[in-house]
């Protein structure tokens, strides 16, 4: 079954696009490739159950299992050793990165508290998107009860755009509540 975002995408937003751009191959036409969410865990290196929790609550999260990121260099000053625990991410692709998008988009964003949109200037120049949220409880899957710890994340969302401009047409398109 083709999730419901990617439907949409396929049935007007490819068509619209394509006109838009003045695109003459349905292949030029930007589209997602991957969705990578990471979770930094400071607190992993005077106590490992914050990782744990940081783990599963990605996990619920995502619905797939997240990596766990290790330090590759020892740095002093943030009483960091090589090797330690330190992040969790997930790629997601497929229907799984459609899903996932769906549900920020319509159910995390509007969770937020006073919420206006999201920033235009997430960009990175490429045609990719980098969104931050400050906690994860506002996804309906977290059990409020149950998290230790508030704990933000941050969504990159990767595509084929060629430049900014693509890119905010596609994620406008998707329905991305960007700010006026």
């Amino acid at each position: 079954m083709i999730p419901r975002l990617k439907q949409k995408y396929l049935d007007e937003m490819v068509g619209r696009l394509q006109k838009q751009f003045g695109f003459t191959n349905v292949m030029e036409v930007p589209r997602l490739v991957k969705i990578v969410v990471n979770v930094g865990v400071n607190e992993a290196k005077t106590d490992i159950k914050y990782m744990d929790a940081a783990l599963e609550e990605l996990g619920i999260i995502t619905g797939q299992k997240p990596l766990l990121k290790r330090a590759k260099k020892s740095v002093a000053g943030f009483k960091v050793r090589e090797g330690m625990p330190v992040a969790c991410s997930v790629t997601l692709r497929g229907a799984r990165m459609w899903e996932f998008l769906d549900r920020v988009i319509s159910v995390a964003l509007p969770r937020i508290k006073d919420f206006q949109g999201i920033s235009r200037r997430g960009f990175d120049g490429r045609g990719n998107y980098n969104l931050g949220l400050r906690e994860q409880l506002i996804f309906p899957e977290i059990n409020y009860d149950k998290v230790i710890r508030p704990r933000g994340m941050n969504i990159s969302i990767v595509t084929t755009a060629r430049n900014d401009e693509e890119a905010m047409a596609l994620l406008t398109e998707l329905g991305m509540p960007f700010t006026r």
